[in-house]
């Protein structure tokens, strides 16, 4: 049986306390848009609310959006339903926190994370539900403490849950954060799964709350490590062209994106996650033995833990 009022607290209270540990790093403070949608016949399908948090031009984070939302649905998206195809069309409802952060320094990573629940009701059968959700790191300049310390929270994040876990959603999000038009992970990767339900409601339950908790203890101890950098306008540049690849991404590859604007939900917190600054170069070639050159060698998928110290 699942506790859908259950999942909704934790999920407001996880925006909550995330938001508060970024500014606890940056010194800003988030502005937030609260907002209702209703259902109407000629109108958007989806229904709900939901908090959309946005700290802009902060001394550390350029832009970091920090989304709750719960929503409902009368027939589910195919992008919704690609794995359970016989769920087209059922009526839904989804929860969840997502967030995207794009800093200031070069050298500091952007980052994304994600929990999720959905429900769907297929006429004349039991409910049918699934945890999703992980966290990924994009850096720009890449430096080997900060992605072994990535993955090591969560690899530590996943051991409670099974030998394998790690191996098998750190494998997922290799897989997901990939740009096939250009051959390249769109960073050094972390944890990624979808339509998790098999091992029953609270031990799914508990580990998307594992993830969800430990995005800060993943993430802050690198930007704290790496917000000072020097830096000129030369990294700068090449923070706002590999920011193009981001953008590529989400609005090409992303599932949560197309999952959104084929629902009918709200745009302005959708396309939160894209950048606030970005440029794009025809045909960019990074000069050989470059530290800009150095960060094909991070996009490609690799056992992080198995690196030297």
């Amino acid at each position: 049986m699942t506790d859908f009022a259950a999942v909704h607290a934790y999920l407001m209270d996880l925006q909550d306390r995330i938001c508060a540990g970024l500014e606890g790093v940056d010194g800003g403070r988030f502005e937030q848009d609260a907002w209702t949608r209703e259902r109407k016949e000629d109108g958007p399908s989806m229904a709900g609310g939901g908090r959309t948090r946005v700290l802009k031009e902060g001394a550390v984070f350029e832009q970091a959006g920090v989304n709750f939302s719960d929503v409902s649905g009368p027939s589910l998206p195919a992008s919704a339903s690609a794995h359970r195809p016989e769920l087209a069309g059922a009526p839904w409802r989804a929860a969840g926190m997502s967030l995207v952060i794009h800093p200031r320094n070069p050298h500091v990573p952007t980052s994304h994370a994600n929990v999720r629940f959905f429900e769907a009701r297929p006429e004349g059968r039991e409910p049918i539900w699934w945890f999703g959700g992980g966290f990924d790191l994009t850096p720009f300049y890449p430096v080997d403490e900060d992605v072994r310390h990535w993955h090591e929270v969560a690899r530590d994040l996943c051991a409670p849950f099974g030998e394998s876990r790690y191996a098998e959603h750190k494998a997922w999000c290799d897989k997901y954060f990939f740009l096939r038009h250009r051959g390249e992970t769109r960073g050094v990767g972390g944890l990624f799964y979808d339509d998790l339900h098999a091992d029953g409601f609270d031990r799914c339950f508990a580990y998307t709350r594992a993830v969800g908790d430990g995005f800060l203890d993943a993430y802050l101890p690198i930007v704290s490590r790496r917000k000072d950098t020097p830096h000129g306008e030369r990294e700068r540049e090449f923070q706002l062209y590999r920011r193009g690849r981001y953008v590529e991404f989400n609005l090409v590859w992303d599932r949560g994106t197309l999952f959104g604007l084929q629902s009918g939900g709200r745009t302005e917190s959708i396309l939160m996650s894209l950048p606030p600054r970005v440029r794009f170069e025809y045909a960019y070639t990074p000069e050989p033995g470059s530290p800009e050159a150095r960060l094909a060698d991070y996009l490609r998928p690799r056992d992080w833990l198995a690196e030297p110290k």
